[in-house]
């Protein structure tokens, strides 16, 4: 098991609709285009990840599980590594239900989107202050 956590933050502009994607982004602004971003001015981007989270990561069979904890409610999102993911983009991570892989791509065949987070956490980070944890473990 490999497991690294980083933090996320709200902003007003937070819709979570996406029905294909999650995304992180540390970006500190959000327009209502961003609708599979849930958190902003993220710790992490794909390239922050330690050697062997990426070296893990490049196993198909590698199972992806994101926890997202916000004021005490904690969702769970899977998915799986893919040989081609290579976590080189600086600046954001996505999670993607399909198995199209870039550069910004964390993991594949994910279980939920950003339409599919716990309500009570998107409606949490559509404030500018809210903070969640973000826990990434592979086994």
């Amino acid at each position: 098991m490999i497991k690294e956590t980083f933090f996320v933050y709200g902003h007003e502009n937070v819709r979570s609709t996406h029905k294909s994607t999650l995304e992180f982004t540390k970006d500190t602004e959000l327009s209502l285009k961003g609708d599979c971003i849930l958190g902003v001015r993220s710790e992490y981007g794909c390239a922050d990840f330690s050697l062997e989270f990426k070296k893990a990561i490049q196993n198909e069979n590698a199972k992806v599980t994101i926890e997202i904890e916000a004021e005490g409610v904690v969702d769970k999102v899977s998915g799986f590594g893919h040989p081609d993911i290579t976590l080189t983009d600086k600046n954001e991570i996505v999670i993607r239900k399909s198995g199209f892989v870039c550069r910004r791509t964390l993991c594949v065949n994910s279980d939920k989107a950003a339409k599919d987070v716990d309500v009570r956490i998107v409606r949490y980070l559509k404030t500018l202050d809210a903070k969640a944890k973000v826990n990434v473990i592979i086994t």
